[in-house]
């Protein structure tokens, strides 16, 4: 036992404490948990009576040589230390960089908020879509010519041939089969169409439509839902007008424009010098689409419209490409900080 405490002493003496790493391994192995002198004192209790007193105070002796030594050398450390890093605590720490929400997300938010304070709950669906609910329910016959108008990505889904969506809707479909009027329903999501990437097109986008089916829905109801959205979104003064066209699932049938809020509707290149930029396309859900989800045309009457969300976002942040929505240029995001 006292060679033991003997060559402990001498290891103790001659240990090196020239960096950081080397304090740790002293403390370790002399002063942690499980440190060598653990062991001495475990024994002690086998030194015979009359030796255990002299041995009890070597091993004591001996301890408080390692944490003097080791106390000594951390405090010498930490001072050198302060002077190589010359530490200024009275700097003000580095602000955090917060990031940015995607301007199609902002936009997204703010149309879904409108329609839902004046009533209409959201939907969604599979953006992988069967024939019978991307295209057949909304009255696309088998040989429609109305079907060549959407450039459609077809896949294979086991024995069964499907296609990426092409509007959403589809989603509308799924919530007529699902539900019993009265039906208040916006469905947003990522729709895909096979075109060709330009400053004004792109192989996937994003789209908000909105459903209502009740009884004595008329068009008037739908023209009022509209003004209120657009006066909502791009203000008071905005004004929107109704032209007739054509749609498969809604007749009739009308493309909605809104007034250039950039030049008063006196004209510019964005207007086109109309004075007006197209925003969505809307109607009165045909009777055989009603039919086909299981709904009394006799009884009930809707409407739906949908718009593109990333041309309310052109017009609102005035973006010229497309593009720049999807190839996540900070510089292009960071501008969007501030919200809407």
């Amino acid at each position: 036992m006292y060679d033991r405490i003997e060559k402990l002493k001498t290891e103790i003496h001659e240990f090196e404490l020239t960096s950081v790493i080397d304090i740790e391994n002293f403390r370790i192995k002399f002063l942690g948990t499980k440190n060598c002198l653990k062991e001495l004192f475990t024994e002690l209790k086998n030194i015979p009576v009359d030796q255990r007193k002299e041995v009890g105070q070597l091993l004591n002796s001996l301890k408080l040589l390692a944490e003097e030594k080791y106390t000594k050398n951390q405090q010498l450390h930490l001072g050198q230390d302060e002077i190589i890093n010359d530490l200024d605590l009275t700097v003000p720490p580095e602000k955090n960089v917060l990031g940015s929400h995607h301007p199609l997300s902002l936009i997204r938010d703010r149309i879904i908020s409108i329609f839902e304070r004046i009533g209409f709950n959201t939907s969604e669906g599979p953006e992988i879509e069967d024939d019978w609910h991307n295209f057949s329910a909304l009255n696309f016959a088998q040989e429609h010519p109305a079907r060549d108008m959407q450039d459609t990505f077809f896949i294979e889904k086991g024995a069964r041939e499907m296609v990426l969506r092409t509007h959403t809707s589809s989603v509308q479909v799924r919530v007529m089969e699902s539900n019993k009027p009265p039906i208040r329903t916006i469905s947003a999501g990522r729709v895909y169409r096979n075109e060709a990437i330009s400053s004004r097109a792109h192989c996937f986008f994003h789209q908000i439509e909105g459903l209502y089916i009740d009884k004595g829905v008329s068009f008037a109801d739908l023209k009022q839902t509209l003004l209120c959205f657009a006066k909502e979104l791009f203000g008071t003064n905005a004004q929107i007008r109704m032209r007739p066209s054509y749609f498969p699932f809604t007749e009739p049938s009308a493309e909605v424009d809104i007034s250039c809020s950039l030049c008063n509707q006196k004209g510019c290149t964005v207007c086109k010098h109309s004075g007006w930029l197209e925003i969505m396309g809307c109607g009165m859900v045909d009777p055989n689409v009603l039919n086909a989800c299981g709904i009394d045309t006799k009884t009930y009457s809707g409407y739906a419209f949908g718009m593109g969300v990333e041309r309310i976002a052109q017009l609102k942040y005035r973006v010229g490409d497309l593009r720049l929505y999807s190839e996540n240029d900070v510089r292009f995001l960071k501008q969007f900080q501030a919200g809407v």
